[in-house]
């Protein structure tokens, strides 16, 4: 069964800008997939209209099976609580500690003290972050910020992560370590859908990657398989990639 389904998604704002164009995919349960493409092409675009957070103006998406133009206002909170997301700005609560950000989800959700204390605590030590548990978002690096935001989503254990460029304020040795607790989320079950334009990633953990580039998928590209080309006369993925268009050495 597949977490996500999408077939001829459209995205068109007012003032004429196709952000997407045509974009048909799945992600399978517990598959691990690369969103890549150069900035502007439609990364961001395509993972709020996976939250509701946009509506798109053509084309349809499935999460866990659930139709996102038919579902009702009512519903969208709980089809979330399922998906981990983390986002390019880290969007944590000024007056809350460390601790009580990554805490907030669980507390809505009621669980024991004891077991948000286990998990906030767990990921706070796997992120090399629990000394500043008791610490303000004022008072870390960005780096440090983008950790916590991370760890805020990894803490309510999600079918589906939805990373918008998570490491892009991260050093290469952390930006590593991320991809590897995803990877250890992911063989646990969980989906992971994370976008990036950094190319060393995508060479370092070689794993299926979608490419788009002006809001039309180009290549689907599997390691091991032959890359499904989407569009005729495109040039290499890794001019992609690297946010080139004319073909030139990335």
């Amino acid at each position: 069964m597949s977490v996500l389904s999408i077939a001829g998604l459209k995205k068109t704002y007012p003032n004429g800008n196709e952000a997407i164009r045509d974009i048909s995919f799945e992600v399978g349960r517990g598959e691990f997939v690369f969103l890549s493409g150069p900035s502007g092409s439609g990364k961001t675009t395509l993972i709020r209209i996976l939250l509701k957070m946009e509506e798109s103006t053509g084309g349809q998406v499935l999460v866990f099976g659930k139709n996102l133009n038919a579902l009702l206002p009512s519903a969208v909170p709980y089809l979330r609580r399922n998906i981990g997301v983390i986002f390019q700005d880290f969007r944590l609560l000024q007056d809350r500690t460390v601790f009580e950000n990554m805490a907030l989800g669980l507390n809505i959700l009621g669980l024991t003290t004891r077991e948000i204390s286990r998990r906030v605590e767990g990921i706070l030590y796997d992120l090399g972050i629990d000394r500043y548990a008791g610490a303000y978002p004022a008072m870390l690096s960005g780096g440090e910020q983008q950790r916590v935001a991370i760890g805020r989503a990894l803490v309510m254990e999600p079918a589906l992560i939805l990373a918008d460029e998570p490491t892009g304020n991260l050093d290469w040795e952390l930006s590593q370590d991320i991809v590897r607790l995803f990877e250890e989320l992911n063989a646990r079950g969980t989906s992971v859908l994370m976008a990036t334009h950094d190319r060393f990633l995508l060479e370092a953990f070689p794993k299926r990657t979608l490419l788009i580039n002006r809001g039309i998928l180009v290549e689907d590209r599997n390691p091991g398989m032959a890359a499904t080309r989407r569009e005729a006369g495109q040039n290499r993925f890794q001019h992609f990639v690297a946010g080139r268009t004319d073909g030139s050495p990335a």
